[in-house]
């Protein structure tokens, strides 16, 4: 016990000085082992924060998955098609977050604008005109229908007399925000208060939005969807495999994707993440090459060390064991300086690239910590051939 304890304290002694015995060149390896983990840390962080990043991004092109009635053309009355019920099977949230989801039923109306003042007549001829009624959960509509009109969040059916109109049609009817328009269909009619204006720069501009319940009167279709718009979070995977589930849930119904996000999304994030792990390899290889130029320097110093330590019974394995810690130590003192430097690096480069700050991803942080100490280790490969120096060569002057 006394002799493995004399040993632990040599091997601690010999491994001090070894480390202290040039500091200037200590300096140079932890400059390079720390600058390396920087940049690796702070574009392995960009890697990780840019898939959440582009799922973000694409949310706010709309809906990825669409579900139809599978028979659109069949007598509505006489086929299973879309109800209340199909649309609250489908899952509020998933494992990458909350869902946003919409019902909609279209039908062809007139409208004419309406004069408060006169409500016996018209303003203007009647005009035909797309009627969207909507019901719609989660965080804002602009989820499924990108644009600024609807603001309100969470499950929304409107009970009022209130409408929301494109720019196209309040542009043929002369309407404002605030103004009144009269919708009506056969016999059944009635009038809303537009409580906004707005242009969606499609086909939404030639249509009014009013509440469900108020459609379906107009309609005359109780309880009958044409479509439901579910925008899910995640990448193409997660979206492919959502679509599979609800389509178990719903054997009525089509569920299809919207193939050109989904797989434009899945491609952008492989280009990037490509890019990314392309650049980090490029960057740990050249820092190893730095670490192996200076390793290079110290083992031509040490042969005469290494022939004095075998001299006096130590063992290649032991020298080599030596070594190796110290080339652990100096990786693990660069990867955790720089590894914490590099994820504050990133969220600047988030913000330059994205235009938001990037998150900073702790799991970054220990992978780019041992990818140092592996650098490292790789780094003092030179050091493998002093276990080789044998003594009576060092001390005959033929070194």
């Amino acid at each position: 016990m006394n002799k493995r304890a004399a040993n632990r304290s040599m091997f601690r002694r010999i491994l001090r000085r070894l480390l202290f015995a040039n500091r200037g060149r200590l300096f140079v390896i932890l400059l390079a082992l720390s600058a390396g983990a920087a940049v690796s840390a702070a574009l392995l962080n960009l890697q990780v924060d840019a898939k959440r990043r582009i799922s973000s991004e694409f949310r706010s092109f709309g809906a990825n998955v669409l579900v139809t009635p599978k028979n659109p053309g069949a007598n509505i009355s006489a086929v299973p098609g879309l109800t209340a019920a199909s649309y609250d099977k489908i899952p509020k949230s998933n494992a990458k977050g909350l869902i946003s989801k919409a019902e909609f039923l279209y039908g062809v109306v007139s409208v004419t604008s309406w004069d408060k003042d006169r409500r016996d007549s018209n303003v203007n001829a009647p005009i035909p005109v797309v009627v969207v009624g909507y019901t719609y959960y989660g965080i804002d509509i602009s989820d499924l229908r990108p644009s600024k009109v609807f603001q309100d969040s969470g499950r929304t059916v409107y009970d009022g007399p209130s409408c929301l109109v494109g720019k196209a049609v309040a542009s043929r009817l002369g309407v404002a925000a605030g103004g009144q328009i009269r919708l009506q269909m056969e016999d059944r009619w009635f009038s809303c208060y537009v409580t906004r204006v707005d242009q969606f720069g499609g086909p939404e501009d030639s249509q009014v939005f009013v509440g469900i319940i108020w459609a379906e009167h107009l309609l005359n279709r109780k309880d009958r969807l044409d479509v439901l718009e579910v925008n899910v979070p995640g990448n193409a995977a997660d979206v492919s495999s959502f679509t599979e589930n609800l389509q178990h849930l719903l054997p009525d119904a089509e569920v299809r994707p919207l193939r050109q996000f989904s797989e434009a999304q899945a491609k952008i994030y492989s280009r990037i993440s490509g890019l990314l792990t392309a650049a980090t390899t490029l960057i740990l290889a050249l820092t190893a090459l730095c670490v192996m130029a200076a390793m290079t320097n110290i083992a031509a110093e040490r042969r005469n060390d290494v022939g004095m330590m075998k001299a006096i019974g130590g063992s290649a394995r032991r020298v080599l064991n030596l070594f190796l810690t110290e080339a652990v130590i100096l990786g693990l003192a660069g990867g955790l300086v720089g590894a914490a430097a590099g994820i504050a690096l990133s969220v600047a480069l988030g913000k330059a690239v994205f235009g938001v700050a990037a998150a900073p991803r702790l799991i970054v942080y220990p992978i780019s910590v041992s990818l140092t100490v592996i650098v490292a280790i790789l780094g003092a490969y030179p050091l493998r051939r002093l276990v080789n120096v044998r003594p009576a060569t060092i001390f005959r002057g033929d070194a």
